[in-house]
């Protein structure tokens, strides 16, 4: 049995990695025990307590360990067992690099061919750490273009749909509103096109949006999402691969995979109004 630590629920493209999870393990031989990151002390405990009832042979971290609480950290380093992160830098573990900061400098391209010059961006996370790999790539971009320096189309928010809507909704409503935003992930990105939906604005006529992630809703929405796919079920077998060598061989050097990341260009980008 593996142990996977899914930091939210919600959104689907952590359920796509444990769909790449799920099927490379089922496929050795092995099952899953599903735990959520744990979001306060009582929480922390529940799951140190579940965990240590559980005869796991090893664990997957479908996001950084250092974003853990130091218990479960400390029980992580001392349990005995392989762990594999599925990170956006280097870490302490064998781990697979998912990061989007390639995927954003293309993007963020992207934009900027199409003539955007006033690029939003609402970073909605828990924790402002989560998306540096993108917000520090879009900072310079717009520094190299010439637009940078204007924070204030930075709408930093937290990860539920409405925040996302209320953070859209307050930049798009500025007097010099921006004519493209870029939403941290796809999940967001469609209370993104409801907020402008409802201030009268037409994607990507008035507005052009673009995400990350490549969910299947992304296909689906009204323009179907521009985004950048981090190719979630791939990530995850390479996990489960890195996990399955280092339990064949636990001597082995820390192991370190790279996953690919690619723009999908769709209907909600176009070119800047005039």
């Amino acid at each position: 049995m593996v142990g996977v630590i899914i930091p939210v629920i919600q959104n689907p493209f952590f359920w796509q990695m444990l769909s790449g999870i799920s099927e490379s393990l089922q496929g050795a031989g092995y099952s899953l025990h599903l735990s959520h990151y744990p979001l306060d002390v009582q929480q922390e405990t529940n799951t140190l307590r579940q965990l240590k009832r559980q005869p796991v042979d090893g664990f997957i971290l479908l996001a950084a360990a250092k974003y853990l609480p130091p218990r479960l950290i400390d029980y992580l380093r001392k349990a005995g067992r392989p762990v594999v992160e599925i990170t956006a830098a280097r870490a302490e573990f064998d781990h697979v690099v998912h990061t989007y900061a390639s995927g954003t400098r293309t993007l963020m391209a992207h934009l900027l061919e199409l003539g955007h010059r006033r690029i939003g961006f609402v970073y909605g996370v828990a924790r402002e750490v989560q998306g540096f790999d993108r917000l520090l790539v879009y900072r310079e971009m717009l520094q190299e273009a010439g637009s940078g320096g204007n924070e204030s189309y930075e709408a930093h928010c937290g990860e539920r749909l409405e925040d996302a809507y209320q953070a859209a909704h307050a930049l798009l409503s500025c007097p010099e509103r921006p004519t493209a935003l870029l939403v941290i992930n796809d999940m967001l990105a469609i209370a993104v096109l409801r907020a402008a939906h409802d201030l009268g604005l037409m994607v990507p006529r008035d507005l052009s949006v673009a995400s990350f992630d490549d969910i299947p809703f992304s296909s689906y929405t009204s323009p179907r999402l521009t985004t950048v796919s981090g190719k979630a079920e791939e990530s995850g077998r390479m996990a489960v691969e890195l996990l399955l060598k280092r339990l064949a061989e636990p001597d082995l050097p820390q192991q370190v995979t790279t996953a690919d990341v690619q723009l999908i260009v769709r209907e909600s980008t176009g070119p800047a109004p005039l």
